[in-house]
């Protein structure tokens, strides 16, 4: 039987016929470009693309800096020659409540970003390690959630009667549940265990459902298509159809879909941690040391925004770069 597969049929999109747009006309927004070969997967067509957008290439390329500096962050907290932990007492006044000597929070050539106050801990060693434990939770929750989600989702939707109508059930309910709620007292309540293990489970656990939607309602609309019908009347196993022909069909909106999910879970982890119930002293993170800088925002200000920078770029960063792979990979679910 012969079948045709998605994405190389239908017209295309420079004309209504597939004919090729005139030279030098870009393609619009949210359209691939025009030398993208028919049947190109997610990944090839995501990277010709962004490309082509300076201003996604500037949040890809910070992205992959933060990335880097969470992965190097001991080599880089020992570049500065300060560890995380340790206090240099010769940084502040104590006559002065302990604030840092020096202009702007205590810059110089010994402290890259200068000193926090009264303890005259490095500030560059706290910040990338604390990058290190932020993205670190982010994506690791993240994990868990396009995991779990794509598996239920595929699963409502494909075998649809009573597993459909249990696992949708289920999504309502985990949506419907107070999860922040939840989050801070079972934060508050567990005292000796791993907290970035527990914090990667709890804020995965409540992370799947919206996903899960995403996959299901595509799912539906793939299932019946005529290569899955193809697959099906070939004998092929429920399980062979769905990783061979329903997966890489929902592969777009999942990977965008991921990307805009590791924002929400950096600034997730930093708020728990800002509210005192996340990471615990003397490991860093971004939201503790905002919620320490509160005390010293009118003496010390700096000690205040170097961690909400670097926390603001890191989540515009990966904003910028889901919106625009949202865009690529599932312009139909970008204008919905």
């Amino acid at each position: 039987m012969t079948t045709t597969a998605p994405g190389t049929a239908g017209q295309g999109p420079a004309g209504q016929d597939g004919a090729p747009a005139p030279d030098g006309a870009p393609p619009p927004d949210g359209a691939p470009a025009k030398d993208v070969p028919p049947g190109s997967s997610p990944w090839q067509l995501a990277r010709r693309e962004l490309r082509r957008r300076p201003a996604v290439r500037v949040s890809l390329g910070v992205v992959l800096l933060f990335v880097l500096m969470a992965v190097t962050a001991p080599w880089l907290a020992a570049l500065g020659g300060w560890s995380p932990e340790e206090f240099d007492k010769s940084a502040v006044d104590p006559y002065l409540g302990g604030l840092p000597l020096g202009s702007f929070g205590g810059i110089s050539p010994e402290h890259w970003l200068g000193v926090e106050p009264v303890t005259g801990r490095d500030l560059f060693a706290r910040v990338v390690h604390g990058a290190q434990v932020s993205l670190l939770i982010a994506f690791a929750a993240t994990a868990i959630v396009v995991v779990t989600g794509t598996a239920a989702g595929i699963a409502a939707g494909y075998f649809g009667g009573r597993t459909d109508a249990v696992l949708s059930r289920l999504m309502d309910l985990t949506m419907s549940f107070p999860s922040l709620i939840f989050m801070i007292a079972l934060l508050s309540v567990a005292k000796d265990v791993n907290r970035i293990v527990l914090m990667t489970a709890v804020i995965g656990v409540f992370g799947w459902p919206g996903i899960a939607r995403v996959v299901r309602g595509q799912t539906l609309s793939l299932k019946h298509r005529e290569y899955v019908d193809a697959a099906r009347v070939g004998g092929a196993s429920s399980w062979r159809i769905l990783t061979r022909d329903v997966l890489p069909g929902v592969a777009g909106p999942v990977i965008a879909y991921t990307t805009l999910l590791i924002p929400g879970m950096i600034s997730t982890e930093a708020a728990l941690s800002y509210l005192g119930v996340g990471v615990r002293p003397p490991t860093p993170s971004w939201g503790q040391m905002i919620a320490e800088s509160v005390a010293f925002y009118e003496t010390d200000p700096m000690y205040f925004v170097i961690p909400s920078v670097f926390l603001f770029l890191a989540v515009l960063a990966f904003t910028l770069l889901g919106d625009a792979l949202r865009d690529i990979l599932d312009p139909r679910g970008g204008r919905t």
